[in-house]
């Protein structure tokens, strides 16, 4: 189930067509939703919805507009500074700036919609956008632990057994790519067994416009299925090659002995991974609650709690932040990104790179202080 099925009929009570019952069962769950706090206080059954208090919606509103904005500015500032500046286009680095692609992705073409479907209860643009909007998000969501993943096994195979080559950016535009091919695969059920319709509810002479999810058959199962597959392939599993890997890596670079002109690389090294292990643990803890909280919804075992809907919301703003806590997290424990933020944000001049420890050199200035300092190598970024 996606965050477009808070109340949607059809998913939220088992067995829809066949269960005794379910004409007044849906009525009464669409009057729920959609009546506020006032209307048909009396009815059996009824309750109110909290989402539907003024001062509920404004701060759901300022919330989403607040992981919009910081989303947006800052998944672009990466992308941009990772394009600007020729030091910091490392392998790594490329993958971060997957990660910031996906993230747009959700902060500009789903998080507004959800927003107003939420808000409205009734889907408001269209059959399109209704299979679009569900499949964009699960495709970011899929790319963005796919190239966690990767960077994970990328540092592992380069710290861990002291491969000196690391891949080309040839290699990480494929992998890139092939990334985006099997997220798009992963995703494709979510706009396949997607349903567009008129919903009536004769009780109170209302005819909405509902996207759901409908699965071959009007199996519930099906969706059941498809939650726990997910479940598996977008958290457990490659968390558990993720915890793995960086394990490794912390056990090695704790281990490791370098000679002294050595010391900086190795310190480097510490300090990128552990950025790396943060971004790790920040998506884990930030998805977490929504997706234990979207199996249970599938599995009909919290879908009678009276605030249902605005539990699931909340879990999904917690969720998307992650969409804007990784430009923090670079910016908080990476120089380069950190200066590189303020001198956009102060319009300063914009040099042709940045030195690893933080400081702005020109072309040629670089130039210079890399032959009396580093032997005209010049330095890695991440």
């Amino acid at each position: 189930m996606s965050p477009l099925d808070l109340y949607n009929p059809s998913n939220s009570t088992a067995d829809v067509d066949t269960a005794p019952g379910n004409a007044d069962a849906i009525s009464a769950h669409w009057q729920q939703g959609m009546l506020g706090n006032d209307s048909y206080p009396d009815r059996p059954g009824f309750h109110t919805d909290i989402t539907k208090h003024v001062a509920v919606q404004a701060t759901l509103i300022i919330a989403y507009c607040l992981i919009i904005l910081l989303g947006l500015v800052g998944n672009a500032l990466v992308i941009y500074m990772i394009i600007r500046f020729r030091n910091m286009r490392t392998v790594t680095n490329f993958f971060i700036a997957n990660l910031a692609l996906a993230d747009l992705l959700v902060n500009s073409l789903c998080l507004p919609f959800t927003l107003v479907y939420t808000l409205l209860d009734e889907w408001k643009f269209g059959a399109v956008l209704c299979h679009m909007v569900p499949y964009a998000q699960a495709l970011s969501v899929h790319v963005s632990i796919l190239t966690l993943t990767i960077i994970a096994l990328e540092r592992y195979r380069c710290i861990v057994f002291h491969l000196g080559q690391r891949l080309t950016w040839r290699s990480s535009l494929l992998i890139m790519a092939l990334t985006w091919t099997l997220s798009a695969v992963l995703a494709g059920p979510l706009a396949i067994f997607r349903e567009y319709r008129q919903e009536e509810i004769p009780s109170i002479n209302l005819r909405m416009s509902v996207c759901s999810e409908k699965w071959p058959n009007g199996s519930h199962r099906d969706g059941v299925i498809y939650s726990l597959s997910m479940l598996l392939l977008q958290y457990v599993v490659p968390l558990a090659i993720i915890s793995y890997a960086y394990i490794c890596i912390w056990v090695k670079l704790k281990n490791h002995v370098s000679p002294a002109s050595r010391i900086d690389a190795v310190q480097r090294r510490k300090k990128t991974t552990k950025m790396l292990v943060m971004v790790v643990v920040v998506f884990a803890t930030c998805w977490l609650p929504f997706h234990v909280f979207q199996l249970a919804s599938d599995l009909d075992l919290v879908l009678s709690l009276k605030q249902y809907k605005l539990i699931y919301t909340l879990f999904h703003i917690v969720a998307m932040c992650s969409t804007f806590a990784n430009p923090i997290l670079y910016g908080w424990m990476n120089k380069n990104y950190r200066n590189g933020f303020l001198m956009v944000f102060r319009c300063e001049n914009k040099p042709d790179s940045i030195h690893p420890e933080g400081s702005f050199k020109t072309r040629s200035l670089r130039r210079m202080s890399l032959n009396g300092r580093n032997g005209g190598h010049p330095p890695t970024a991440v």
